[in-house]
């Protein structure tokens, strides 16, 4: 009697855990498991005047036209190997595609770089290199953790075209300081889109309050001329994350765009 009193608790014990581990089983929320999205913020860093709507394959991801130097806010959207397409105005025509993550090596089509499940990111419209009157599409990993105390994360991205490499020197209290030295097109300040080695996080910690930014053709080279001083008297609050990007026209007037978000 007593053994088969220990057989029967026994098995109620098995019977218990097996319907206990089939219950997490089929519970959605039960365990860590990974998240089925990217987190996308889009850029129009182009110069026509035309708002633009982004596209992950045939689905649209803005729900409203993206004017030029802004930016929408972060969006939920495919991961992996990913095709990226804009649309200008209510046109439906691309006016450029990109694939991203399909590749060993970049192109002007692709690249081994795609949007990460649950991480950040963020994707430029802007001109090619060579030519203002053709666009591309370029995708930079967001670090979105918060500054050291009292400061502010500051990121530079080179987009103007027709300019080989730009070097930027930070201003503050009458003191300038080196930020970036010779970024190439494409890229940001520490890091390099274009080659095997990609840092996912080019941001650099700087102290809040106003600021300007000298950017260079080169690292010993005069300055260049940004329209309308749009890199003067810039004010960065503690705490803070900062994307400053440029970009040139036909004519070669280079102009700047100043994106801001908080931290995670």
């Amino acid at each position: 009697m007593k053994n088969n009193t220990l057989f029967l608790l026994s098995s109620f014990t098995l019977l218990a855990f097996s319907a206990c581990n089939k219950t997490d089983y089929l519970d959605v929320n039960a365990g860590e498991r990974p998240p089925l999205s990217a987190n996308v913020r889009f850029v129009n860093a182009r110069i026509p005047a035309t708002g633009i709507q982004f596209w992950t394959f045939t689905q649209k991801v803005t729900t409203d036209a993206v004017l030029p130097g802004a930016a929408s806010s972060y969006v939920s959207t495919t991961f992996g190997n990913v095709q990226i397409n804009f649309t200008e105005g209510s046109g439906t025509a691309y006016k450029a595609s990109r694939q991203f993550g399909n590749s060993a090596t970049y192109s002007a089509t692709g690249g081994p770089n795609g949007p990460i499940a649950g991480y950040y990111h963020t994707v430029f419209a802007a001109s090619t290199k060579y030519n203002a009157g053709k666009d591309t599409l370029l995708l930079f990993y967001d670090d979105l953790s918060a500054p050291a105390a009292g400061k502010a994360k500051l990121r530079f991205v080179h987009l103007a075209q027709g300019i080989a490499g730009v070097s930027v020197r930070l201003k503050q209290n009458d003191t300038e300081t080196p930020l970036f030295t010779t970024i190439p097109y494409g890229s940001a300040g520490g890091s390099n889109l274009q080659g095997a080695a990609y840092d996912s996080a080019p941001f650099t910690n700087v102290n809040a309050g106003t600021i300007s930014l000298i950017v260079s053709a080169g690292e010993n080279a005069a300055p260049v001329a940004i329209d309308q001083q749009a890199l003067s008297n810039i004010t960065l609050e503690a705490g803070k994350i900062y994307t400053v990007f440029i970009r040139a026209d036909s004519k070669g007037i280079v102009s700047a765009g100043i994106l801001s978000t908080t931290s995670l």
